[in-house]
């Protein structure tokens, strides 16, 4: 994947991450999980559906969701990527622009695998960061 891409992936990983309550990350690698599962083994219309028909859940799962679904709708809408440029809704998107194309499709689902990657990776991060803080805070106690 071009380096730029690759920079922009990574940029919308931090992006999800950095939208959830620091009490809760420790908890989202594991929707991350499944939603990429869902992503890789069912498509991206079937990723789009889990993540808004999660997000009537409770708790970390619909605040993960919600962040996950309107994330990936505004990468795919971003102007250096424009996949998705005539539309205001993210299934209906899928839908008619990128089904149209399956080259546009398989992008779409590369770019979308490698955020979910990189945001699974910042939730690991800063799950440690955040133990080895509070060790810190323990042992200076």
């Amino acid at each position: 994947m071009d380096k730029i891409l690759d920079m922009i992936c990574a940029e919308y990983g931090n992006r999800i991450i950095t939208e959830i309550e620091p009490k809760e990350k420790n908890k989202i690698e594991s929707f991350i999980t499944k939603a990429l599962g869902v992503l890789q083994e069912d498509g991206l219309y079937a990723f789009a559906i889990y993540t808004k028909s999660k997000r009537g859940d409770e708790g970390v799962e619909k605040k993960t969701a919600k962040i996950l679904f309107n994330k990936s709708y505004e990468l795919l809408k971003d102007s250096k990527i424009a996949l998705l440029t005539n539309c205001d809704d993210f299934l209906k998107g899928i839908r008619t622009d990128l089904s149209n194309n399956l080259n546009h499709l398989l992008f779409a689902k590369e770019l979308l695998e490698r955020t979910l990657v990189y945001a699974r990776y910042h939730a690991k991060a800063l799950d440690k960061s955040e133990e080895k803080d509070s060790t810190e805070k323990a042992v200076d106690e």
